[in-house]
């Protein structure tokens, strides 16, 4: 499961890619303007960005320079338009930008680019070393280098560890489900304090812990 974050002022078509991409298994996160796109670019590191190039306030293009300029641009970016210009397409592709989609977007190019783009996202990790979180009982994340073939050792409930062999969507469902499982036990199982400690929405927490099956009537979960 990758964090897909979609950006576009039309709100059919962000329902729409919310649903598709959501059907495929991933976290979607939607925004309507820029302003939306910059905050949830910071709040949730997405893996890959769908960002529409003709918005009312900040065009696409232009938030895609800002992000390149500012070193903010590390996550691969599909441009989306309905009106652009090969002239367009080509500047956002030379600023950055990974591919281009014409609207109206048909669902095999949409999932063909998505599947090409989280590609191209685990690529940008060094092939020998991956750099991995190991959350610690006193609440410091530390960086640990490990071998691409070996074993993460990660401080969560009944000391589990994560396989990097396996396929990503599965070794990172694995981590998440582990990581919020954590966070509801440490926080008595209060929605409320583990969504503010993980910087969620409760709405956006509760789909969430469904999709990677966190047994939510194991104790009392408290909504405060």
């Amino acid at each position: 499961m990758a964090n897909i974050l979609v950006v576009d002022d039309e709100h059919g078509i962000r329902d729409l890619l919310w649903e598709i991409l959501n059907d495929e298994g991933h976290n979607v996160e939607l925004a309507e303007n820029a302003a939306q796109a910059r905050a949830a670019r910071n709040r949730e590191r997405p893996d890959l960005v769908l960002l529409d190039i003709w918005m009312p306030d900040t065009d696409g293009v232009t938030l895609l320079k800002e992000w390149s300029a500012s070193g903010a641009l590390t996550m691969p970016v599909i441009m989306m338009s309905g009106h652009a210009t090969i002239d367009t397409a080509v500047e956002a592709t030379k600023i950055g930008a990974l591919a281009f989609l014409e609207k109206p977007i048909t669902l095999q190019k949409l999932l063909k680019a998505v599947e090409q783009g989280l590609t191209r996202s685990v690529l940008r990790k060094p092939a020998e070393v991956i750099q991995q979180t190991k959350v610690l009982s006193s609440e410091i994340i530390e960086v640990v280098p490990i071998p691409v073939s070996g074993v993460i050792p990660v401080g969560l409930p009944n000391s589990q560890n994560f396989l990097l062999d396996k396929p990503l969507r599965e070794a990172r469902d694995e981590f998440e489900k582990a990581y919020f499982e954590y966070h509801l036990a440490r926080e008595n199982g209060s929605m409320t304090r583990v969504a503010e400690k993980t910087v969620l929405e409760r709405t956006h927490l509760y789909r969430k812990l469904k999709q990677l099956g966190v047994d939510l009537g194991r104790g009392k979960r408290s909504v405060i």
